[in-house]
């Protein structure tokens, strides 16, 4: 059985994971979805394991990432702001990048797996 690399790019804030792969999905899901429960359930993740993600990425970076609206008559919701949208995009290019430089290196690796 063969295996894959998987390459997971994360951006620290101290300690604390500012960004990384389920922020960028969730970041995708509100600009979808337009409201972070509606991205929550469409990713199968409570409310408050998202809003908490939020609250990270919104506490990391210097401006929001994600702006919220509270419910009433005219309704709630959460749209990913102009920064959100920069910073979605700087990583998934960084995904990418990363996962082209290495590239051989993984091809190498995956032909060393294998059962002894």
């Amino acid at each position: 059985m063969k295996g894959k690399i998987d390459v997971k790019v994360r951006i620290l804030a101290g300690e604390e994971i500012a960004f990384g792969p389920g922020k960028a999905d969730l970041l995708d899901a509100i600009a979808r979805e337009g409201s972070i429960s509606a991205a929550a359930r469409a990713m199968n993740m409570s409310y408050r394991r998202a809003w908490l993600m939020v609250d990270t990425m919104n506490r990391a970076f210097r401006d929001p990432l994600i702006a919220t609206a509270a419910g009433g008559q005219k309704g709630g919701g959460a749209h990913v702001t102009a920064n959100g949208h920069a910073v979605l995009s700087r990583y998934r290019n960084m995904q990418q990048a990363a996962r082209a430089a290495l590239e051989a290196d993984q091809l190498a690796m995956v032909a060393l797996l294998g059962p002894r």
